[in-house]
């Protein structure tokens, strides 16, 4: 028969399952004459005189070299039950080898398996290549799960992966129960690759042709149920329980714990409760897809009520999606909708996905996943094929930016850099006495994501077309160290990447702007990182320090020289924040805005350093009146003013400190979007609030950098990640820094 075309991927792939199941061991009357490519295969060498053969790795513990009249063997016995019994070999395999058979004998006796069904006696064997990387596929693994009849010959054949330098041989009790393993003869020797790689290809064809016929059946099932059902989630409201009427919806299976089956008048849901911190709880369903369908839309309803996150971020209520081919193998894995904070009661959801050609099944997996508490309620699951065209547009969209995204690193051009700072007044200027004004705007990311590479392309849109002389860059001193659960390199690459934006920037001969986003008052654990950063990028023209975000819920005594930092009250403009950034943020001992002032300068960093004022950097009032940081030994302080579409007294806040200090406007703007956290009402037009916002900054010559250069840091500038200005905030920002005047018709 005319069997389909087979890649060099599915060969590889199916050859383990071949070897194992359609090459089984032989009897071999005679051993081959070739020595093979171990020396002292026989065991029977023991030149030194050490009681071990020769040639051969020692096996402790559990191994003995055993002599049976005459004969010279290799013993492993398991000494405890789950004890783990190995012999360790790497055994080099000459160049040009591209096929290897295995022969030895073996004599098992007294064999109890252990608790999973390979912990049994087996030899393992894996492929490295000249590196010491693992190459795949492995060889087959010949096992014994019961005792042999005295003394069996046993052969395996196996093809050697391009690149496969050395022969990890690993004969061994894989935490049996009990038993004796007795290894003889062992010969591994080159032989012809060719009637093995024709016995994989036979086997891959006839596998995928029994695949793909397999695949066609279960398609069109999948086809009937959705048009039988309009959904490929059959009793997707759990209300059907008529098959075993067992108190359990059909077709959902039972979940291993923390699952019930509910009622709440005459509708019935699916529940999903956290039996203790760090439980998984989950539902699985796996339904086969439709032939032609390019997409996929699940819709639901939830509840979560009690919800407290679990020690990752992303230890939450979420959906985990899986597309898995023919073969049962992962396809690919859609985003997983997810939900980090309890529902107003019932809410309704959906996901779209595309789904790729050889996708044939989705497995479902709704589930709290390793929450510290919480309850998911789920209703009315449905699965349909959608439309892909908007899919594939936005998936289009987005490989568009990734490509636009990079950015080549560049080395340091000194002779382009910026001239270095200093406070003059109550203005900044260069070395040679001229007045600098810094404009620009945030480039946001690197605060909340430890990865954000779209921050170097925002910090170079921002200067080269923007026409920004200064870009703030928000970050967080954990990150820097490595503390997320997103890193696993103790902050390299993060501190790589502000390195590349501090070396982009100042080539193109602009300022950057360092913030340290954090909330509420300093604490010990960031005058350290100021110390570290400062001793660093000390005395860089291109850097300035700002050296906390936005101070609030302090008093001025405090916020200058520290002290107790107890339970925040009023109004709460963090509102933002999680329940446990907040505890954190209350009950500490704060080392004051001096404190930090101080940690930069004992490194004998002179860079500008920028202060924010009190309730989130609003308010600058007490600068004017006594509580000004000291700084003897730098070029200066600017103090930071943030202000929004909601704040109000812009003379009062500021301008008495302007008179004395250079300020930096570090954060402001509006959003078309009202702000949660603030009445709707207290927040103003940004089509009036932002023009006379702009015409208060150019009248008294404030610096500043609006917020924020991202699509999803509100009050956002740019609409996408072509940097398209938003109408009612970027695009005055835009025009603004190309020069543009905007009259001040009234303060607020």
């Amino acid at each position: 028969m005319m069997l389909p075309s087979v890649s060099r991927t599915q060969i590889a792939s199916l050859m383990l399952l071949l070897l194992v199941g359609t090459l089984p061991w032989t009897a071999i009357a005679e051993e081959a004459e070739s020595p093979g490519i171990k020396s002292n295969s026989s065991f029977e060498t023991d030149s030194d005189g050490d009681r071990w053969p020769d040639g051969w790795a020692t096996v402790n513990p559990g191994g003995e070299w055993v002599e049976e009249e005459g004969n010279h063997f290799l013993r492993l016995t398991s000494p405890a039950p789950g004890k783990m019994v190995m012999l360790y070999e790497e055994i080099p395999i000459p160049e040009d080898i591209e096929a290897l058979q295995l022969t030895f004998r073996q004599r098992i006796t007294g064999l109890k398996v252990g608790k999973n069904s390979w912990f049994d006696a087996r030899i393992l064997m894996e492929f490295l290549d000249g590196e010491r990387k693992k190459v795949t596929p492995n060889p087959p693994a010949p096992a014994s799960r019961r005792d042999t009849d005295g003394w069996v010959t046993k052969e395996v054949n196996f093809l050697v992966p391009e690149g496969a330098k050395t022969l990890k041989f690993m004969p061994c009790l894989f935490q049996v129960a009990a038993g004796t393993f007795d290894l003889d003869d062992i010969r591994l020797q080159a032989v012809d690759p060719k009637p093995i790689r024709e016995a994989v290809e036979q086997a891959a064809a006839e596998r995928l042709a029994k695949q793909q016929a397999d695949a066609r059946k279960r398609r069109d099932k999948a086809a009937a149920i959705l048009e039988k059902h309009g959904s490929l989630i059959t009793n997707g409201d759990f209300e059907i329980d008529v098959r075993k009427q067992d108190g359990w919806p059909d077709d959902w299976g039972r979940l291993k714990e923390g699952g019930s089956w509910e009622q709440e008048g005459a509708n019935h849901f699916l529940r999903m409760t956290s039996p203790s911190p760090g439980t998984m709880v989950m539902a699985y369903r796996a339904f086969d897809i439709p032939a032609g369908t390019q997409a996929l839309e699940l819709t639901w309803r939830q509840r979560v009520t009690g919800l407290k996150k679990g020690t990752s971020p992303w230890f939450d209520a979420r959906f985990m999606l899986e597309l898995k081919g023919i073969d049962g193998k992962k396809v690919s894995s859609p985003s997983p909708p997810y939900t980090q904070k309890d529902t107003d009661g019932w809410v309704e959801r959906s996901t779209r996905f595309l789904v790729p050609d050889d996708a044939l099944t989705l497995v479902l997996m709704p589930c709290l996943f390793q929450v510290q508490a919480g309850t998911f309620d789920l209703d009315d699951l449905t699965l349909r094929p959608t439309d892909p065209a908007p899919l594939l547009a936005a998936a289009k969209q987005r490989e568009a930016e990734r490509k636009a995204r990079y950015v080549a690193p560049e080395e340091p051009m000194q002779d382009q850099w910026p001239s270095e700072l200093r406070v003059v007044g109550n203005r900044l200027q260069d070395q040679n006495g001229k007045e600098i004004w810094l404009q620009g705007v945030n480039a946001g990311g690197l605060e909340t994501l430890p990865h954000d590479r779209q921050v170097i392309k925002s910090v170079v849109v921002a200067i080269d077309e923007w026409k920004s002389n200064c870009v703030r860059v928000p970050m967080n001193e954990a990150f820097w160290y490595g503390r997320s659960a997103y890193q696993k390199d103790g902050g390299k690459e993060y501190q790589e990447i502000l390195d590349q934006i501090i070396t982009l920037a100042a080539n193109r001969g602009a300022y950057i702007v360092i913030d340290l986003h954090r909330f509420r008052a300093p604490k010990e654990e960031h005058a350290e990182f100021w110390k570290d950063f400062a001793t660093q990028y000390k005395d860089h023209p291109a850097v300035l320090f700002d050296i906390f975000n936005e101070p609030h819920g302090i008093s001025w005594e405090v916020w200058r020289n520290g002290g107790w930092v107890s339970t925040s009250k009023g109004n709460d403009e963090s509102a933002f924040l999680s329940e446990e950034e907040k505890r954190k943020n209350s009950g500490f001992e704060s080392v004051g805005m001096q404190g930090l002032v101080d940690a930069v300068r004992s490194t004998g960093a002179g860079n500008i350093i920028i202060a924010g004022g009190v309730f989130w950097c609003n308010d600058l009032s007490g600068i004017a009146n006594g509580f000004a940081l000291d700084d003897p030994d730098g070029r200066g302080i600017m103090y930071s003013w943030h202000t929004y579409n909601w704040h109000t007294d812009w003379e009062d806040k500021v301008l008495a400190t302007a008179a004395k200090h250079p300020i930096f406007v570090g954060e402001c703007g509006a959003d078309a979007k009202k702000m949660s956290f603030i009445p709707a009402e207290d927040q103003e037009d940004p089509y009036t609030w932002v023009p006379d916002m702009l015409g208060f900054i150019q009248k008294h010559r404030l610096n500043w950098t609006g917020w924020c250069l991202h699509p999803k840091a509100s009050p956002v500038m740019i609409s996408d990640w072509s940097y398209t200005p938003t109408p009612y905030w970027g695009i005055f920002a835009k025009r603004a820094l190309a020069g543009e005047q905007f009259p001040l018709k009234k303060t607020r």
